[in-house]
């Protein structure tokens, strides 16, 4: 008879590594594949090699955190199974197809758990596909895994705690930071005083480093909007308005981001029942507060199942972890499980108390002009966009794909596809929660096409 296969962890992030370490402590051994070169996610990512820069240098106040993650996946060696740089790029019941070192290899699996994380949530603006913008999470990880700027005089711009803190970073780091544009108005910070019952470490650590940013002189201005990026072949200056009146700042380098977007092409792909959340402004997928999804055997963890941060990510794994032992008749501890609902249930209020001091700039794409870029993969404008949706009736998100090319490149919608929706909520005067979402794909990211051939040609033999 042979052996039952692997639970197979997807994602090395703060709940792909506290899952696998439930799962082992429980006896199992588990496959952990992620697309990262070292565990840690985005949050805890490790440099490339090492560059004289400690912990506390690269994390700030969450180096002990970091340091803790690293070192409790490090003592897992030998207990379970590891694949870092490699992308699992389909999936189906109880197979996956996984890219390791430019050859795809086939997986069984028996229990999924999913943590694979989010990136960046943004929307088009003039001049945004310039060299020298980047995504707030691109900007952290040149800063992290690098040890470079992206700029010599830099400019943060959007909304979101992340915000703050990679400006602080660059800041910390020895970057020349010009300015921080917040798309919220200060009066939004003022909901940040709710949270202090529930997290006050952490909304007291935000006004440090907001009252740290000014003292090193870097501007902190609120409620921008009409933002354009200004340059020829590079960027070389930001101009906003703010309060009636027009402001400019020359820049070299501008870190962008409007909150985070759940990664949720693999949930699809195993065939979870989505649900549109509100405060995301996106569909996800469902799960309950222990983390199963609607598809028996898989599971959910993190920000790839809604926006809630590192803290919550770990313990949204573990939780998860303890739902996989319970459904396998195993033992688990049953208090920690109600204590880490406890715990996710708080992070849930406090998610909301964040949501109302960074607000998502709704209005933006009201006033988005016809010639800016809406999707970069395919070179698709905001106005051909507004063609598409008023020569075809469009009503739908997949069907403003089918139509306008719109989420069909590279990315596979990652970045266009919440503007898309946006601008089709805001055209066919119908709440965002009705435009559909785009549905994933195999493969969920580009994969070389000698991989594909050669998959067709050992199936052939």
């Amino acid at each position: 008879m042979s052996e039952r296969p692997q639970p197979l962890i997807v994602g090395a992030g703060p709940a792909g590594i506290r899952a696998a370490e439930a799962l082992v402590k429980a006896g199992l051994r588990p496959l952990v594949v992620d697309e990262g070169p070292a565990c840690g996610g985005q949050i805890y990512r490790q440099r490339l090699v090492p560059d004289g820069r400690s912990t506390r240098d690269l994390y700030g106040s969450e180096a002990a955190k970091a340091e803790a993650l690293h070192r409790d996946f490090a003592a897992l060696d030998g207990k379970l199974d590891y694949w870092p740089q490699a992308l699992l790029w389909n999936l189906r019941a109880g197979g996956a197809d996984i890219m390791v070192q430019g050859t795809s290899r086939q997986v069984a699996y028996d229990g999924l758990l999913l943590a694979t994380g989010a990136t960046d949530r943004i929307l088009p603006i003039p001049g945004w596909t310039l060299p020298g913008v980047f995504t707030l999470g691109g900007a952290q990880i040149a800063l992290k895994s690098q040890g470079c700027a992206i700029g010599s005089r830099i400019v943060f711009l959007g909304s979101g705690p992340l915000l703050y803190l990679v400006a602080w970073q660059y800041m910390k780091a020895g970057a020349k930071v010009a300015a921080v544009l917040d798309t919220a108005s200060f009066a939004a910070k003022f909901n940040l005083l709710r949270g202090l019952p529930l997290f006050p470490g952490i909304v007291l650590r935000g006004m440090r480093m907001t009252a740290e940013l000014k003292l090193g002189g870097v501007g902190l201005h609120y409620g921008v909007g009409d933002v354009r990026i200004e340059g020829k072949n590079a960027v070389e200056a930001i101009a906003w308005r703010q309060d009636g009146m027009e402001h400019r700042l020359a820049c070299d380098g501008i870190g962008y981001g409007l909150a985070l977007r759940s990664e949720t092409q693999l949930a699809d792909l195993a065939g979870c029942r989505f649900a549109f959340n509100q405060r995301d402004r996106a569909a996800l997928p469902e799960r309950d507060a222990a983390g199963r999804s609607s598809v028996p055997g898989v599971y959910l963890a993190g920000d790839g199942a809604g926006i809630a941060g590192a803290d919550a990510a770990e313990r949204a794994g573990e939780r998860a972890a303890l739902a996989l032992l319970q459904d396998r008749g195993l033992p688990h501890d049953t208090a920690r499980a109600t204590a880490l609902e406890a715990g996710l249930a708080r992070i849930g209020r406090f998610r909301e108390v964040l949501e109302a001091a960074f607000p998502f700039p709704v209005h933006w794409m009201r006033d988005l002009a016809d010639a800016t870029t809406l999707c970069r993969c395919e070179e698709v404008s905001a106005g051909e966009v507004r063609a598409a949706i008023s020569r075809f009736g469009v009503h739908e998100l997949n069907r403003l794909k089918a139509v306008s090319r719109v989420g069909m490149g590279r990315c596979q919608g990652r970045i266009c596809g919440a503007a898309a929706a946006e601008l089709l909520a805001h055209e066919t005067g119908r709440g965002i929660e009705a435009v559909g979402r785009l549905r994933g794909q195999a493969p969920v990211k580009p994969v070389p096409l000698t991989l594909t051939l050669a998959a067709e040609q050992e199936a052939a033999e």
